[in-house]
């Protein structure tokens, strides 16, 4: 499933949907310029992601994660080798094969436009947000009435309840919100509408917040044990081989 549309500042942005991990990839595509960038890429959409943007004559010159995910592997590595596009993440992500990685306040730019990183810790300790004039790439920090969990990878509520209370919900309430993952077919929020209707987010204080994710109690991602490893590498399910070492 894909959408697309354009924006008042020439901006092509088109939405892929991955039904196996329910996971969200953003296509924005600078149209003066035709750069564009793919936030959270999943390796069983590269084929797809790399004909659209050959079809409309972009050229990818970054594949960009929001955090080290645990339910798919990511298509930031198979990418830059087709493309010879960058990868990029926040400085927190532990992948050495990231060719640029971005502090709280610096930013990526495409073409005519930018993205903004705003460090998002609390479901993972590397969870990046990508903020724009009008949208914020929230990964799984904020999700559509929800919040990513916080009990594996380094998470942590407190700093999930500071990333969202001191940092995503100071945005202004017109921002729209779009999440790496959906799971009932939502394709997108605005900070307002989270702010009155996400029932995680009706909390009082820090330790309700901790409270009330320490009794979710759910499953580990069925992919945890291979997505997670394979993405510290970028995507690649298994180290490449030593020729002096294995030959």
């Amino acid at each position: 499933m894909t959408r697309s549309r354009s924006t008042s500042f020439h901006m092509i942005f088109r939405q892929f949907f991955d039904p196996l991990s329910c996971t969200y990839t953003y296509l924005l595509g600078d149209e003066p310029g035709r750069e564009a960038c793919l936030i959270d890429p999943v390796l069983e959409g590269v084929d797809e992601y790399a004909r659209w943007i050959h079809e409309q004559g972009f050229r990818l010159v970054y594949a960009a994660d929001t955090h080290t995910h645990a339910d798919h592997i990511t298509g930031m590595g198979r990418l830059r080798e087709m493309t010879a596009c960058r990868t990029a993440m926040g400085e927190k992500s532990p992948a050495e094969c990231v060719d640029v990685k971005l502090a709280e306040g610096e930013s990526l730019s495409i073409g005519s436009f930018f993205l903004k990183v705003l460090y998002t810790p609390g479901h993972t300790d590397d969870s990046y947000s990508f903020v724009m004039a009008d949208r914020v790439f929230t990964g799984d920090a904020l999700l559509i009435r929800g919040t990513g969990r916080t009990d594996f990878q380094n998470g942590d509520p407190y700093q999930a309840y500071d990333s969202l209370f001191h940092k995503l919900l100071h945005l202004p309430e017109s921002t729209a919100v779009y999440p790496a993952h959906d799971y009932q077919g939502r394709t997108r929020s605005t900070i307002g509408t989270e702010k009155r209707l996400n029932p995680r987010l009706q909390v009082r204080s820090a330790e309700e917040y901790a409270a009330l994710m320490a009794s979710l109690r759910l499953p580990d991602p069925r992919l945890m044990d291979i997505a997670v490893p394979a993405n510290r590498r970028c995507g690649q399910t298994a180290p490449k081989a030593d020729p002096e070492r294995d030959g």
